[in-house]
């Protein structure tokens, strides 16, 4: 796996919140992104929004630097990353800098109006100075608490402090992945902790309310986060499985000649097809004649890539054979 793969996974699910129907020109995007800041090249490079440009800069500097300090000027940078116009949506924000007090408290409400539910309030803007002072020093500093326990702490504390007008959840699961990247003290990493979270995030709201009104214990916070992690190495083992069959069927298939068009309906198939493959899908994928698909598919099933599915006539689909399945 690149660098440049081991940055993409930390950074595209953060994004996937945005809407499917926006993903595939997000991961685009991101896959571009990251591929200028590493200096590489793949083609032709998709033109960047810049709140992606943002959260990608953001995490390569937690987990690629994760060594150097966290400092209330590297967080102001990361802020201003996220949000380069200085708007959150319609509305002007704060940006690099703490939460003004003009702003009012800083709450999380739900309900309508007049009947809200205030499910948590951080502390007031006049004490974020000290609140940060206090948390930055604390995770710099190196003492006997496992470092995967401290990400769990960093990121609840982080969180709860509140510091910003908007990107607080982001900046906090940045902070929890680098602090994780100092736990194993390596940038490289197969699981993102980040989208894990994003993916379960229902989960983790009910469990952030839960803990911040729930005193000073937060052994039901530590024990979520435990889980969450592990959950993300689960995740990333069916990850790995998935690339290495696939990388198993190339190498079965190394000194066969496929078409471009070929390679490309392999690989979708090798990623989980939805649905029956036909040869008027083929045609549509590939944006070519009925009479060229079926060619195309012919060719396969001839080399014993394809086989036929057992329904026949009008409705006959394909699918790779055992030996490029298994």
């Amino acid at each position: 796996m690149t660098a440049l793969d081991h940055a993409l996974k930390r950074s595209e699910k953060i994004l996937a919140s945005k809407g499917a129907s926006k993903h595939a020109c997000r991961f685009t995007q991101v896959r571009s992104s990251i591929a200028r800041r590493l200096g590489m090249e793949i083609g032709a490079l998709a033109p960047v929004d810049r709140d992606v440009e943002g959260v990608v800069e953001m995490m390569l500097d937690a987990t690629q630097n994760y060594a150097s300090p966290l400092t209330a000027e590297r967080l102001f940078a990361w802020h201003a990353a996220l949000f380069p116009t200085g708007r959150s949506g319609m509305a002007r924000i704060a940006v690099g800098a703490w939460r003004p007090p003009e702003t009012g408290p800083m709450q999380v409400v739900s309900g309508p109006y007049g009947r809200e539910r205030v499910h948590f309030e951080a502390p007031k803007a006049e004490r974020l100075p000290d609140e940060m002072a206090a948390f930055l020093d604390w995770f710099e500093t190196r003492d006997a608490t496992d470092p995967v326990i401290r990400a769990a702490i960093a990121h609840l504390w982080f969180v709860t402090i509140h510091p910003f007008e908007d990107g607080n959840g982001r900046i906090a699961r940045a902070i929890a992945d680098m602090a994780l990247a100092r736990s194993e003290g390596s940038a490289q990493r197969f699981y993102s902790m980040s989208a894990r979270i994003r993916r379960e995030r229902g989960e983790y709201y009910a469990m952030l309310e839960r803990t911040q009104k729930g005193g000073l214990d937060i052994t039901g916070w530590l024990d979520w986060f435990l889980g969450c992690l592990d959950r993300a190495f689960d995740g990333t083992e069916e990850v790995l499985g998935h690339v290495l069959h696939k990388a198993r069927f190339w190498e079965a298939m190394a000194g066969e000649i496929f078409s471009e068009r070929q390679r490309a309906v392999i690989n979708r198939l090798l990623d989980g097809f939805e649905g029956k493959l036909t040869s008027s899908k083929w045609a549509k994928l590939t944006k070519v004649s009925s009479d060229t698909a079926l060619r195309d598919i012919t060719d396969l099933v001839d080399r014993g890539v394809l086989e036929k599915e057992d329904a026949g006539g009008r409705s006959t689909s394909y699918r790779l054979v055992g030996r490029a399945r298994g």
